[in-house]
């Protein structure tokens, strides 16, 4: 292969150079600070594994026609398993799929509770007023926010819980309308991600709101998201800062 074909000299065979003698290769201009924010999150206990990206378009890296999910999916079968939270593979994921999105698997050290956007924006306003430990927080251009929380881990009572890959059953909506409790079984995009279609649509931990901050208990926010989420769903425009009780 040509240095043509291969990106020149002063490309990325400079990069593999670095590689090869074990320096780390400065990250990409506008990336972000990509690799230091999965290195982070690893970090914080959330075992990652690589994921698609986007393709042209609205499509995804994968080639599955049509695919459902483009770019929020992870690129192997085996992501449960293979989902870490240690740094050096990590780093090297990160490095060596410079455009690849990363899941991190729910249910083995953190839960997900995954509201809409605006019901979200809206609980965490009104838990931060009431001086509740939040935790890491997510926002997605797609619409909806996360709220990384401990996991419940497995009940001994199997009913209690249920695997969320997508929404939560049909005969809980009533009592957690739009809610999605991503637990054992399920994965959640972790920032920085992007997303198909418009340039800049993405995934980004929430300002003052990052990895850095202790998991919390999620029964802490269940009242406060489930009320909001009940609010956006029925369109209720009532004060959001009347007296509201909290289960801490």
């Amino acid at each position: 292969m040509s240095g043509a074909e291969f990106g020149g000299r002063t490309g990325r065979q400079g990069k593999l150079s670095q590689w090869l003698r074990g320096r780390r290769p400065k990250e990409a201009p506008g990336d972000g600070g990509r690799e230091a924010l999965l290195v982070a999150a690893a970090g914080a206990g959330l075992p990652l594994a690589p994921a698609a990206h986007p393709g042209s378009g609205y499509g995804c890296s994968c080639d599955r026609v049509g695919c459902p999910t483009p770019a929020r999916h992870p690129v192997s079968f085996a992501w449960q398993t293979q989902s870490t939270t240690d740094r050096a593979q990590v780093e090297r994921w990160a490095r060596h799929q410079p455009q690849a999105n990363f899941i991190t698997a729910t249910g083995m050290t953190h839960d997900v509770l995954d509201v809409p956007l605006e019901a979200g924006q809206e609980a965490l306003e009104r838990l931060r007023t009431h001086g509740v430990d939040v935790g890491p927080v997510a926002e997605s251009d797609d619409g909806r926010m996360l709220f990384f929380t401990l996991t419940r881990g497995t009940p001994e009572d199997e009913d209690e819980w249920w695997p969320c890959e997508l929404d939560c059953h049909p005969e809980t909506m009533d009592e957690h309308p739009g809610l999605r409790w991503h637990c054992r079984g399920s994965y959640v995009l972790v920032p920085p991600a992007r997303l198909p279609g418009d340039a800049g649509r993405a995934v980004r931990w929430v300002t003052g709101q990052g990895p850095e901050h202790p998991l919390p208990d999620p029964l802490t926010l269940l009242e406060a998201l489930t009320d909001a989420c009940a609010r956006h769903t029925a369109g209720d425009a009532t004060d959001t800062n009347a007296a509201w009780p909290l289960s801490h």
